[in-house]
């Protein structure tokens, strides 16, 4: 079981990390992976697709990722990917150190809830020293501390036909002529429900910085990095990833990466 799923996770890292290249180089023998219709990246799609089908039959559903001693812990979490969204909404709440900050819940849902950040932090918390695998190709030891997600759904009352949990986030990932784009990413509930996905609020035994996602960062620990949405302020719940971006369920992954992520 182990050297399956180490093979997946170099396959992953692979798979991921060239795509991810062809689609920044800007190439235009490339121009493949932002085409819907070409049989190319139809294959691609429908290998995600299986990856994530025969992991969720083999591993299981509330299989927990790997768990590390204090000890382990040799550096500070590196900070990746945008580091300081510039948004007029962030730079308000960061100013505030983020007093009045909210999380919303909506979509599918039998009610509407928002909650402070000292609401997230009285909440039951959870500690796990986890490693972080990024797509780069780099991993890192860290301890992040926050409340479930699972029971914070459960607030909001999930309804039956809600298939995805939708994170967005303040983190302007993409400036253009016609306006930032933000960042988002999903997963399936099974992933947000899973006892290590957590609503992190603290790294190290500190108050999480702003380079690593403050005020929230949700962490699904069985995924790669981009899993990991920085900057998070409202979960929708859906039955649809379509409507949403490039329709694949996350930035990164409507540019060509794997929408399931793990590893």
């Amino acid at each position: 079981m182990s050297r399956l799923i180490v093979n997946r996770r170099r396959f992953m890292l692979g798979s991921a990390a060239v795509g991810s290249g062809l689609v920044l180089s800007g190439c235009d023998q490339f121009d493949f992976l932002g085409q819907r219709g070409n049989p190319v990246r139809q294959v691609m799609e429908r290998a995600n697709v299986l990856t994530y089908k025969a992991q969720r039959t083999l591993i299981g559903d509330q299989v927990l990722a790997r768990e590390y001693s204090a000890s382990e812990i040799r550096q500070g979490m590196k900070p990746n990917g945008s580091v300081e969204p510039s948004t007029a909404e962030y730079n308000f709440l960061r100013m505030q150190d983020f007093a009045s900050y909210k999380l919303t819940i909506k979509g599918m849902v039998e009610r509407e809830v928002s909650f402070s950040l000292d609401e997230l932090r009285n909440m039951p918390a959870r500690s796990q020293i986890t490693r972080h695998d990024c797509v780069e190709g780099w991993s890192c030891i860290a301890k992040w501390t926050g409340t479930p997600l699972g029971p914070v759904l459960d607030q909001a009352g999930v309804k039956p036909e809600a298939r995805y949990c939708v994170y967005h986030c303040f983190d302007n990932i993409q400036r253009t002529l016609s306006g930032d784009i933000l960042y988002y990413t999903s997963s399936d509930l099974i992933d947000a429900y899973h006892p290590q996905t957590i609503l992190s609020y603290g790294l190290n035994d500190q108050v999480l910085p702003v380079s690593n996602g403050a005020p929230i960062r949700l962490r699904i620990e069985r995924a790669l990095g981009y899993k990991q949405p920085k900057y998070l302020h409202t979960i929708e719940l859906v039955d649809d990833l379509t409507p949403f971006g490039g329709g694949k369920g996350g930035y990164w992954e409507d540019n060509g990466y794997d929408w399931y992520g793990g590893i």
